[in-house]
């Protein structure tokens, strides 16, 4: 370990030397933004995370497979064909290691292709055993995914080219709702949407098994229902939907390894019914689903610069402008330079596809 540490700090300089040789090398002169960034990684180093050995957990999967190896399961499994030309409620959409995946929520399935133009009845069924999942994640090793109306998690493996269910997690909060790998901490963290918690799983490094590492909570969002969360510039933000209390919504910035509230910001009523924060260039999107009174009419999405600017109504409303309106959206995702969204409530039109250039959204598309 010791010595490919090394190497990699080498190939890292000499990549940066590189970067900043002046022109009678052959190679254009980099701008004083980009000499200053290079000084500042070498002085900065961001350090990557430790490899997970499973030395300390809180809790171990449960095997699956009814004992079996994973390589003899896959022997004996052929997958199934999705049976359904249209999605029920899809709530996310991502590519992991060239597959395409669709969380077909109400279907109560992941469906899996190689291609985006596959027709649906022609994908393949990587799981019918979860209710109402929501999302899937992926840190290269394993597949996650929130069963959310079972509270659990199930994990899978990609064997001979087949998805197979070898572990799972039991009374993971009440309904885990979104579930996220993320690199910078080698780390899985999934919401549970009812109970303020986040539940954080890592990966052994040498056996591929999945381990419960830690659990972290707020306790004045216990009781409040949250659709999901974000990492961005290393915090974590929650965005807090409507409480059967009364409670004001907002959206809650905190430190992701504490977990401590760095800052609340205030949302106006007509967006107290949020869905997902997301970062996309210089804005926040933020897709909502009810207003304060649970009232599902005035579904949108909208943007700002500076959270700071919701509660005086300072935003940007996008949803009937560069997509149809009228439905829900729901969760944005990113796979390369194209952004997804999947929405519900509007009749053949439940997951779109866009690019933002500039801050501008451009090459809107209906998928599914």
């Amino acid at each position: 370990m010791i010595q490919k540490s090394f190497c990699k700090k080498i190939i890292y300089i000499f990549i940066l030397v590189f970067a900043v040789m002046p022109t009678s090398f052959g190679c254009s002169k980099p701008t004083e933004s980009t000499e200053v960034s290079a000084q500042k990684a070498l002085e900065n180093p961001v350090p990557a995370p430790t490899p997970y050995n499973s030395e300390s957990f809180i809790e171990e999967s449960s095997l699956t497979c009814d004992g079996e190896d994973p390589i003899a399961a896959a022997s004996e499994y052929t997958p199934g064909k999705n049976y359904d030309s249209k999605l029920s409620v899809p709530t996310y959409l991502t590519n992991i290691d060239d597959t395409w995946f669709i969380v077909d929520c109400y279907h109560n399935r992941v469906i899996y292709s190689d291609s985006l133009e596959t027709p649906l009845n022609e994908w393949n069924i990587m799981t019918s055993d979860a209710t109402r999942p929501h999302t899937i994640a992926s840190d290269g090793k394993v597949y996650m995914i929130d069963d959310t109306d079972n509270n659990r998690i199930l994990i899978f493996e990609k064997v001979d080219g087949k998805f197979i269910h070898t572990q799972s997690f039991y009374d993971i909060g009440i309904r885990p709702h979104y579930t996220v790998y993320d690199e910078a901490t080698d780390t899985f963290y999934v919401w549970s949407s009812m109970t303020g918690e986040l539940f954080c799983f890592r990966t052994d490094s040498s056996t591929g098994r999945v381990y419960l590492t830690d659990k972290r909570k707020i306790d004045s969002l216990d009781g409040i229902y949250i659709r999901s969360f974000s990492v961005i510039d290393g915090d974590i933000y929650l965005v807090s939907g409507v409480s059967e209390e009364g409670a004001e919504a907002t959206i809650l910035q905190c430190d992701l390894a504490t977990f401590e509230v760095k800052q609340i910001y205030a949302v106006p009523d007509e967006l107290a019914g949020m869905v997902q924060i997301t970062k996309i260039q210089d804005f926040y999107y933020i897709s909502v689903s009810t207003d304060k009174t649970g009232n599902q009419d005035v579904a949108t999405i909208v943007r700002t610069k500076s959270l700071n600017d919701l509660a005086a109504g300072e935003y940007e409303d996008i949803y009937s402008k560069y997509f149809i309106g009228g439905g829900t959206p729901y969760y944005i995702s990113s796979v390369g330079d194209t952004y997804f969204l999947t929405e519900h409530r509007l009749k053949d039109h439940s997951v779109w596809s866009f690019k933002v250039e500039d801050n501008e959204i451009a090459d809107v598309q209906p998928i599914f």
